[in-house]
């Protein structure tokens, strides 16, 4: 680790077209090491959402670990350096209103699975999040949007349960999706061909929203939280996202 100690700190954790794959002509390194090096960075991802993506990324390749894998890797170590304050801020509120945002990511080009994205706040504060791969491929980007809601609807039940042991009743709880078809199919099964390739398990969604426990709202694509959660971004970007997660420099809020 002695060089990461010396090297200059980076604003971002990859460039923006970068793309990671199994590179069979790079040189193998000791996978021992990089295990070590990525479990440590995926324990940091509890406190540190702004690194989900990239450690995540990285994780896939542990098996057979290449010299490009380990200065990936490096730049994460890079990243770190210069934004050791960098943390998620909490407020005191008597409003405990909850909030999620969810989105599926299908621009992986190595196996074409998508990735469901989300995050979910209290108050203004971010308690929890998730980019998770799917082990199988969508069928279509109505499917994949459509599973991420449910799984983002599951994780939002959990925590409304929680507060309910505190006497803290939410309903109509806002979800925020830039997928507009998949907003109409939870009001209403009418869009069969849609959702026809879609498992009975997931339709549970349908019946929360009849109940008036979420409403599903439009966001636009560009006021979506999840980018930071699945692909690399531009410096303006990113800078953006993790002010709007509520992370700041401690001491200077």
């Amino acid at each position: 680790m002695s060089s990461s100690e010396g090297a200059k700190p980076m604003k971002t954790l990859m460039h923006p077209s970068s793309t990671l794959n199994l590179d069979e002509e790079s040189v193998d390194i000791d996978n021992t090491m990089y295990r070590g090096m990525v479990g440590s960075l995926l324990y940091l991802t509890t406190s540190r959402p702004d690194i989900m993506f990239n450690v995540c990324v990285y994780a896939r390749f542990q098996v057979r670990p290449k010299e490009v894998h380990l200065q990936a890797v490096k730049r994460i170590l890079r990243y770190l350096k210069g934004t050791t304050n960098l943390g998620i801020s909490f407020y005191r509120s008597q409003n405990f209103s909850l909030l999620g945002y969810c989105d599926a990511y299908v621009g992986d080009k190595w196996e074409r699975k998508n990735t469901s994205r989300g995050c979910h706040f209290l108050i203004r504060c971010l308690v929890s999040w998730t980019s998770k791969r799917k082990s199988t491929i969508a069928l279509s980007t109505c499917e994949a949007e459509y599973v991420a809601v449910g799984q983002c609807l599951t994780q939002l039940l959990w925590i409304k349960h929680q507060l309910e042991d505190y006497d803290i009743y939410e309903s109509s709880i806002p979800v925020l999706c830039d997928n507009t078809t998949v907003i109409s199919i939870s009001k209403s099964p009418i869009f069969h061909s849609r959702i026809k390739h879609i498992e009975i398990k997931h339709h549970f969604i349908r019946d929360y929203v009849q109940k008036g426990t979420f409403k599903l709202i439009y966001v636009k694509t560009e006021e979506q939280l999840k980018d930071i959660f699945t692909k690399p971004l531009q410096e303006d970007r990113y800078i953006w996202l993790t002010d709007r997660l509520g992370m700041e420099l401690i001491g200077e809020q």
